[in-house]
C-alpha cells in the first residue's frame, strides 16, 4: 500500500471504529434490562391517563390538554408528554446519563474503552449520542403508546388546534411528531449535566442521586418568584413551549429559544466532561 492510499484510508478507518463505538453504546444502554423498566414505565402513563379520563367520562373541564382528549384521542399523546416533562422522563434521563461513564467506571472496563482506537473524546462523543438517542426513544415511547391508546379509548379525527383553526388528522400527528422531537432535544441539557457528573465518580448511584439533585435545586430556583430575573436561564424554562406547534402557524420563538438553551447547558457540561475524562488518571 502506498502512503497515500494509507493517508486516505486512515480517516475511513477512524470514521469506522467511531460508529462502530456508537454502536456499541447504543447496545449497552438498550441491553440494559433497567432502560426497558423505565421505557415500559413512560409507556404505562398514557395508558393510566387515559383509562383514569375514560373512567372519568368528560374532561372538558380540565386543565390544558386533558381537557382535549374525549374530544380526539391524539391530544392523549399531547398530555402525556406535558406531564412525563416534569419528572418522568428527566428520572430516566437522570438514570441512563448517570451511569453512563460511572458504570464502565464501576465495572472496571473504562480503562479499556478510553484505549486506541477508541480513545477518550471518541468514546464520550459516542456516550453523548447515545443519551441522545435515548431521550428520542422515551419520548417515541410516550408518543406511540398515547397514540395506541388514543386511538382504542378515544375518538380521533380533524384536529383543534390552540389558535381555534382546524387541521387534517395528518398534519396532527406530523406536528405531534415535532412536539417528540422537541421534548426530547428539550432533555439534551440535562443528559449534558448528567455525563459531567458521570465522569467524576465510579458509583453510578452517587452519579444519578447528584444529577436529580441537580435537577431539582434548578426546579426549586425556578419556582422562587424573587428570583424571576435567571428563570430564563434555567434549564426547564421552556420546557412547555412544545405546544406552541399547536398553533397556526406556529410560534418558533420559545421553541427555538428553548433548544438553543438546552444546546448551551449541553456545551458547557459536555466539555467539561471532556476536559475531567481526559485528565483523569483511570485506574480501572
Amino acid at each position: 500500500m502506498s502512503q497515500s492510499e494509507a493517508v486516505t484510508l486512515a480517516p475511513r478507518r477512524s470514521i469506522g471504529a467511531g460508529f462502530g463505538l456508537f454502536g456499541s453504546e447504543l447496545r449497552l444502554v438498550f441491553g440494559r434490562a433497567r432502560t426497558w423498566v423505565l421505557l415500559a414505565v413512560l409507556a404505562a402513563v398514557p395508558l393510566l391517563i387515559g383509562v383514569a379520563v375514560r373512567i372519568a367520562g368528560s374532561s372538558g373541564d380540565a386543565e390544558g390538554f386533558l381537557g382535549d382528549i374525549t374530544e380526539n384521542g391524539l391530544f392523549l399523546v399531547v398530555a402525556s408528554l406535558g406531564l412525563s416533562l416534569p419528572f418522568f422522563l428527566p428520572t430516566a434521563i437522570t438514570v441512563i446519563s448517570g451511569e453512563s461513564l460511572a458504570g464502565e467506571s464501576s465495572l472496571g472496563t473504562l480503562r479499556n474503552l478510553i484505549t486506541a482506537p477508541a480513545g477518550r473524546s471518541r468514546l464520550l462523543a459516542a456516550k453523548m449520542l447515545a443519551l441522545a438517542v435515548f431521550a428520542l426513544a422515551a419520548t417515541m415511547t410516550i408518543w406511540i403508546s398515547g397514540l395506541i391508546v388514543g386511538v382504542i379509548l378515544f375518538p380521533v379525527g380533524d384536529v383543534v388546534l390552540i389558535s381555534g383553526s382546524t387541521v387534517p388528522l395528518a398534519e396532527g400527528i406530523v406536528r405531534a411528531l415535532g412536539i417528540a422531537v422537541v421534548v426530547a432535544g428539550s432533555l439534551l441539557g440535562l443528559a449534558g449535566i448528567g455525563l459531567f457528573v458521570s465522569s467524576l465518580t465510579s458509583t453510578p448511584l452517587a452519579a444519578m442521586a447528584a444529577t436529580f439533585t441537580s435537577f431539582i435545586v434548578i426546579g426549586i430556583l425556578g419556582a422562587i418568584p424573587q428570583l424571576e430575573v435567571i428563570h430564563p436561564w434555567l434549564l426547564p424554562y421552556g420546557w412547555m413551549t412544545f405546544a406552541d406547534l399547536l398553533r397556526d402557524p406556529p410560534y418558533w420563538d420559545g421553541i427555538l429559544r428553548n433548544l438553543g438553551l438546552q444546546l448551551a447547558y449541553l456545551a458547557v457540561f459536555y466539555s467539561a466532561a471532556w476536559a475531567r475524562l481526559t485528565t483523569r488518571d483511570i485506574t480501572g
